[in-house]
């Protein structure tokens, strides 16, 4: 947990929370550690897909709006664990956790640019290339 930097990522909430809760809640799945993510001591699945209640868990709205009662939604948070990742979506969420650039389609990115006034991409990998002068007139004599 405390290995590098910290990095925070903008993320699209509508878009990907969802799915990076998802992600999260299969972290130990993937490591191997466990077969499913209720066997994980420290997962927020008990809270969010069981009801046991956990003073560090705070129900985001989205997650809130997955279901109009506490039963519903938890239904609806399990119901979530049925399909597997998109193939690309671990890699997708890894290099935005590492890099801190914002997670989001091209929309949220533009609206991110705009509002913060900073750049939400990264820039094309080396140096710049260098401005050449235009060329003069050569046939015309200075007076």
């Amino acid at each position: 947990m405390w290995e590098g930097r910290f990095k925070a990522a903008p993320m699209d909430g509508e878009q990907y929370l969802l799915t990076c809760c998802r992600y999260i809640e299969l972290n130990p799945v993937r490591a191997g550690m466990v077969s499913h993510p209720a066997e994980y001591r420290w997962s927020s699945w008990h809270s969010h897909a069981e009801g046991v209640a956990d003073g560090l868990v705070r129900d985001h709205p989205l997650v809130v709006a997955l279901g109009d009662t506490p039963r519903a939604r938890r239904a609806a948070y399990r119901a979530l664990f049925s399909d597997a990742l998109a193939e690309e979506a671990p890699a997708v969420i890894r290099h935005a956790a590492n890099t801190a650039w914002p997670l989001g389609g091209d929309r949220f990115k533009q609206e991110l640019a705009m509002l913060t006034a900073r750049r939400v991409v990264p820039a094309p990998p080396g140096r710049p290339r260098a401005q050449r002068p235009e060329p003069q007139d050569q046939g015309a004599l200075p007076l």
